[in-house]
C-alpha cells in the first residue's frame, strides 16, 4: 500500500489543528487582556482568568501538535513484504475473532486517533502509535498472528490479516 497519501493527510490534519489552536489561543488571550472596560474587567476577573487559562491551554496544544508534526515530517514509512513483522509505518488490518469485524490501522510515530482514508478513498484507516494498546499488541507480529487487546475493559482477540 502506498503510504504517502496517508502521511499527506495526517500532516495536513496536524497543520490544521495547529492553526485552530493558535487562532483560539490568540482570541482567548486578546479577550483576557482587552475584555471590556476596566470596571468590567474588575467585575468579571474570574472570567478573564478563564480566558487566560484557555489561551495558555491552546498554546500548549499548538506546541504539542507542532512536535508531532515535526516527527511526522521526518518520518519515512517503508514498504513491507508479505511476511514482514509489524513495525513503525505498517498498515495493519485486523479481524475480530468473535464478530468478524475488521479494522485497519496505520502505525505512525504521532497522530494517534486521527483518521485518514486509503488511496483513492478506499476505506477508513485509524492512526495508532506504538504506545497505544493496539500498537503495543501488533508491534513485532506477523500476518496470521492472533493478539489480545483490552478495549473498554473487555479483552478482544484479533487476527492480523494484512501487514503492508
Amino acid at each position: 500500500m502506498q503510504k504517502e497519501p496517508l502521511m499527506t493527510q495526517l500532516i495536513d490534519q496536524l497543520r490544521q489543528s495547529i492553526r485552530v489552536a493558535v487562532t483560539a489561543g490568540r482570541d482567548a488571550a486578546r479577550e483576557a487582556q482587552e475584555g471590556g472596560t476596566a470596571r468590567e474587567r474588575r467585575e468579571s476577573s474570574r472570567e478573564l482568568r478563564q480566558y487566560a487559562s484557555l489561551a495558555r491551554g491552546q498554546s500548549r496544544r499548538a506546541a504539542a501538535t507542532n512536535r508531532e508534526l515535526e516527527q511526522l515530517e521526518r518520518f519515512r514509512p517503508q514498504p513491507m513484504g508479505a511476511r514482514a513483522r509489524v513495525s513503525l509505518g505498517a498498515v495493519v488490518e485486523i479481524e475480530d475473532e468473535e464478530t468478524g469485524e475488521g479494522r485497519t490501522f496505520f502505525l505512525a510515530p504521532a497522530g494517534a486517533g486521527r483518521v485518514v482514508t486509503g488511496p483513492d478513498g478506499d476505506g477508513v484507516i485509524t492512526v495508532v502509535t506504538p504506545s497505544s494498546p493496539i500498537g503495543r499488541a501488533v508491534l513485532g507480529r506477523r500476518r496470521g498472528d492472533v493478539v489480545d487487546v483490552t478495549v473498554k475493559g473487555d479483552v478482544r482477540e484479533w487476527t492480523i490479516t494484512y501487514v503492508g
